[in-house]
């Protein structure tokens, strides 16, 4: 007999994890769910340990557009009257993306040993957590077009909303780098040109020409120097932010920046409402629907913070006080989540939620980025006007002493 990690929920909604033997997965699995209780995933306890230990090697990454494309497909061909096992055979034999077809050709196998759906998805350790649950919830109400249905519909909304967002930044990413790079430009190229230019007229230059010509002739010294400092930075950077408490430290860093915090809370408490609604509708408990929804976002501060308030549900307390115990929800949100608690609409209200955040996000971030476009501009004109003055200060006040 194997030992295997079984995660399920029992009546009450409350999940619990332990460590079984039994022959095979598929026996506990069915031992458990005969006894009531709603089996969430169960995987050998060596491929955990080895998962957990950082064996896997680097993380896998999901192309969203293509996992869109695949579920289009495989919900056209369930409604079509394919059989799943029929269907996964097809898209992975046909499937454009070889990699994706990997993946796809693993489930149709575990599927066809005997596992299901949702645990086979899971087992890839590569497919969102709102996307394995779902399927569950497909699989133990016998919906699983509607379910599918339901994701897709997510999918397009969240990739749209990432679309307009990445789209937005490229301007003024693009102006940023060009302003750096004029400036290192002109401070390294430029202004020692005009020192060596000075330096055989003998002449007294101005104050600001003297600070200027030698803050470019030291810089041009160490410029290399700077960017190998600069790289490094990055590196170390990214090497810090890995670990859960910098995460958090970063999270909070971004929800106390003026004006950006605002908008940065907002667009995660519309994906967090999203998925939760999206859950709720397809069947899930609240309390498993909190759970997969705080795994299924970026941010570690919010995971940690719906995780509290996931405690404070299972022990009674209603969702909106909940969410307002943590002091990093909006009160807005708070406000509209409580009336759809009263009112026995929490689905409902709390797709209202995702859809009244998404477009605040879209209006802040536009109004904001109407106002940066000009300040960046700004402050390359002024920058641009102070080398150009200090530069030929000294040859206009050499024409007027000729003159």
């Amino acid at each position: 007999m194997a030992e295997y990690v079984l995660k399920f929920a029992d009546a009450r909604g409350k999940i619990h994890q332990k460590v079984e033997e039994a022959d095979s997965e598929t026996q506990l699995r069915n031992s458990y769910t005969q006894q009531g209780y709603l089996v969430y995933s169960v995987k050998a306890k060596s491929a955990v340990d080895q998962v957990s230990s950082g064996l896997l090697g680097k993380r896998k990454r999901l192309n969203l557009e293509k996992f869109l494309i695949f579920n289009q497909q495989f919900v056209t061909l369930i409604r079509a009257g394919l059989p799943i096992l029929k269907a996964l055979d097809l898209l992975a034999e046909r499937f454009a993306d070889p990699r994706m077809a990997g993946y796809l050709r693993r489930i149709r196998d575990e599927v066809k040993g005997g596992s299901l759906l949702s645990e086979a998805f899971r087992s890839t350790q590569l497919f969102p957590p709102i996307y394995v649950t779902s399927l569950m919830a497909g699989e133990k109400s016998g919906s699983l077009e509607e379910v599918l249905d339901r994701y897709i519909h997510y999918q397009q909304l969240t990739l749209a909303v990432r679309k307009k967002l990445l789209l937005s930044l490229i301007y003024p990413s693009f102006l940023i780098i060009l302003v750096f790079l004029l400036v290192v430009f002109l401070v390294t190229y430029v202004v020692p040109s005009f020192s060596d230019l000075y330096n055989s007229m003998n002449t007294e230059l101005p104050l600001i020409t003297r600070w200027l010509i030698a803050f470019g002739t030291s810089s041009r010294n160490y410029v290399l120097g700077f960017f190998g400092l600069m790289a490094v930075s990055v590196v170390a950077f990214l090497y810090w932010r890995r670990g859960e408490a910098a995460q958090e430290r970063l999270d909070r860093w971004k929800l106390r920046t003026p004006l950006a915090g605002d908008i940065w809370i907002k667009f995660q408490v519309s994906q967090f409402s999203r998925i939760l609604g999206t859950l709720l509708v397809g069947g899930i408990p609240l309390v498993p629907a909190l759970e997969t929804a705080a795994e299924s976002l970026n941010s570690r501060l919010l995971r940690t913070a719906i995780g509290k308030a996931g405690r404070a549900v299972k022990e009674g307390q209603p969702l909106s006080r909940a969410l307002s115990a943590t002091g990093i929800f909006p009160g807005l949100s708070i406000d509209m989540i409580e009336v759809g608690e009263s009112t026995g609409a929490l689905p409902t209200m709390l797709t209202s939620v995702a859809e009244f955040f998404e477009g605040d996000v879209s209006t802040r971030l536009t109004a904001a980025l109407s106002l940066i476009e000009p300040l960046i501009m700004i402050v390359m004109g002024i920058f641009v006007a102070f080398v150009l003055i200090a530069l030929y200060l000294p040859i206009f006040s050499l024409a007027d002493s000729l003159g």
